[in-house]
């Protein structure tokens, strides 16, 4: 175990000449990757409902606010489904803000379904027909149980459209088992440990969720991948943009571990580290497993050690007491040092069974890998703990202070999840964590078949031959779309990038909006957007009619090729309009008429009115920002 791990360290450092041989290590190590992208589409109204298909300004008005509790039903074949009763348990409250113009009775399951909507439908079949896909005959919506409250009715309605396609992405074929046409679910307005507040503005919206096999041989590979379908979807002119608006899942599993769901990732330019990452995770917690084995490791019964710690000093202890609270604790026979072995950064075996112990509205807990001493616990608190568990030298234990009903819960949780640990690794769902770019902590066991159900108020469609034909006729075509940007574009090398990239439609939007040279914009917004992003600069945050106002005043040679980076980086400091930003930044391009008197002026200052450079270099040095060289070049040319 510990040379898989090696190999994995080693593959996260290569060089690129290694990347060749990333395939075969990784299929040494048993490594399965499959993707699920959800895109929203740019459909006029909601999948089933009249409700626009857009999410509300802040300004726009909330009328209200509902609240429900989860609550675990049977799925279609009689049985619960583990996830779902897993968040019943933790009996969380959900709130959901009912906005004026977004929300209808439909959203908020207090009236039966419309119809589907076509235009969505329309889009689903075309993208099934990008990807050589198979389309159903008859589409049956159903209900797929939320476990996480992030709908109103605790069920999302998802409706099966296409099977068995295949995609090529660098000379590999990736099969394609099914696409789905799907309501979006609520967005997260404030969230805690018991209870979360949702906004209904984006439920019901069009989604198509589309998924790969699980077959993808690298994470350099599922990120590619992603990318390809990426650009199939933005390609079509028919999905959302913007953050949120596009969501990739995960699925990732090696030899001798469990899949494991990554949610949410959205930066799809470093989903091959998170992959990574969590290969990386896998593989600790299997030799972390092997090490618990040859130490005849066990996970002993929760007591109540509330008497124990009666007279204790230690906050999070006489936080709780105060409360009529209670001290838990357990021992972990030949668990010492594990419970610090780091899994991923900032991550160990301990955060992992913390986070299991927080679904019961406990702060965390304690363990005796840490230092005690921080905490405050005097050496008598510790030796009489000690003695109750009957803890040896290579023992471990752990704490839990709370409510007496959460503590006692999250005890139960906590030893689960030290349980597994001899086990190795358990089929998850785990959130991100965008610094570090792994998964941050565990959302919910990984959900199964049985929260699937039939739609009752939903009618089967039947599809007809003129509606798929129809569908066929704009199905979205990459190639195409590359033939069409060379044409406008020099550097291939650009071209392929921005095929590839989120910025595609951006640069679609410039183009047809403004006059703006087109090698010039996607230069900017592919080259110069990523120098200024990793230099701090929050352009990602700069919304698209901003873009357009940028290269609008660059085309109408209100401003220089060095006022545009200037002004993006302003742009993502200041909420200021473009003309504004000129205006206060003195950016305005000095041309004409006005660049001709500043060269006449300087001629008659300068020591050798003859000598152009030394005039350039006069002008350039007091007004980089404000003239273009070129034009400058033309003048001196023409005037000397």
């Amino acid at each position: 175990m510990q040379k898989q791990v090696r190999k994995i360290e080693k593959l996260k450092r290569r060089e690129p000449k290694e990347a060749v041989d990333d395939g075969a290590r990784y299929k040494e190590i048993g490594f399965m990757c499959g993707l699920e992208i959800h895109q929203r589409l740019a459909t006029r109204e909601k999948l089933f409902c009249s409700c626009p298909a857009t999410v509300a300004a802040e300004s726009d008005k909330t009328i209200g606010t509902i609240s429900r509790y989860q609550r675990a039903v049977a799925g279609e074949l009689g049985n619960i489904d583990r996830s779902a009763e897993f968040e019943e348990l933790r009996n969380r409250k959900f709130t959901y803000r009912i906005r004026e113009c977004h929300t209808c009775l439909v959203d908020i399951d207090e009236e039966p379904p419309h119809g589907m909507n076509h235009e969505a439908l329309g889009v689903a079949l075309s993208l099934a027909g990008a990807m050589d896909m198979r389309i159903l005959d008859e589409l049956q919506p159903m209900r797929k149980e939320v476990v996480d409250g992030s709908d109103p009715s605790a069920f999302q309605r998802t409706t099966f459209v296409a099977a068995n396609g295949k995609i090529m992405v660098n000379g590999h074929t990736i099969n394609i088992p099914s696409l789905f046409l799907e309501e979006e679910s609520c967005g997260i307005v404030a969230g805690a440990e018991d209870g979360i507040t949702y906004d209904t503005d984006r439920i019901g919206i069009p989604l198509v969720e589309i998924d790969t096999d699980p077959y993808i041989p690298t994470p350099a590979m599922a990120k590619e991948v992603a990318l390809y379908i990426g650009t199939l979807l933005r390609i079509s002119g028919k999905v959302q943009r913007g953050i949120g608006s596009i969501r990739q899942d995960v699925n990732v599993s090696i030899k001798g571990g469990a899949r494991v769901e990554i949610k949410g990732l959205q930066e799809v330019e470093k989903l091959d580290r998170f992959v990574e990452n969590e290969v990386a995770r896998q593989l600790k917690l299997l030799e972390i497993r092997d090490a618990l084995k040859n130490a005849h490791a066990s996970v002993g019964e929760h007591k109540d050690v509330t008497k124990l710690f009666e007279k204790s000093t230690v906050k999070v202890v006489t936080t709780n007491m105060q409360k009529e609270g209670a001290v838990f604790a357990f021992k972990l026979s030949g668990f010492k040092g594990m419970l610090g072995r780091e899994v991923n950064p900032e991550r160990r075996l301990g955060t992992e069974i913390s986070d299991y112990a927080k679904m019961a509205h406990v702060k965390g807990l304690i363990h005796s890998d840490e230092n005690l001493d921080a905490y405050g616990f005097t050496e008598k608190e510790i030796h009489d703990l000690r003695l109750f568990l009957d803890i040896k030298q290579d023992d471990a234990f752990i704490i839990i202070a709370g409510s007496r009903g959460n503590a006692k819960r999250a005890a139960e949780l906590a030893m689960e999840r030290a349980k597994y640990a001899l086990v190795g690794v358990p089929l998850e769902t785990r959130g991100v964590h965008n610094t570090e770019l792994c998964t941050s902590k565990f959302l919910r066991p990984l959900p199964g078949g049985s929260r699937m159900y039939p739609e009752t108020d939903a009618r089967p469609i039947l599809l007809t031959k003129e509606q798929i034909d129809t569908a066929i006729k704009s199905v979205p075509n990459i190639e195409r779309e590359r033939k069409a940007l060379l044409s406008e574009i020099e550097n291939k090398g650009l071209v392929d990038q921005l095929l590839l990239s989120p910025r595609l439609q951006l640069y679609k939007t410039i183009i047809e909006s403004t006059k703006a040279d087109p090698n010039f914009v996607a230069n900017t917004i592919m080259q110069k957007f990523t120098e200024l992003k990793r230099g701090g600069f929050g352009v990602e945050g700069i919304d698209e009619q901003r873009f357009v106002d940028l290269f609008a005043a660059y085309s109408k040679k209100q401003i220089t090729k060095q006022g545009v980076e200037e002004l993006l980086k302003e742009m993502a400091l200041h909420k200021e309009s473009v003309a504004d930003l000129i205006t206060v930044k003195r950016l305005h391009r000095i041309t004409g008429a006005e660049l001709e008197k500043l060269v006449r002026d300087l001629r008659n200052e300068a020591s050798d009115p003859s000598n152009v450079n030394e005039i350039r270099n006069i002008i350039m040095s007091k007004n980089r920002l404000n003239v273009d060289g070129s034009e400058l070049n033309a003048l001196l040319a023409k005037r000397s």
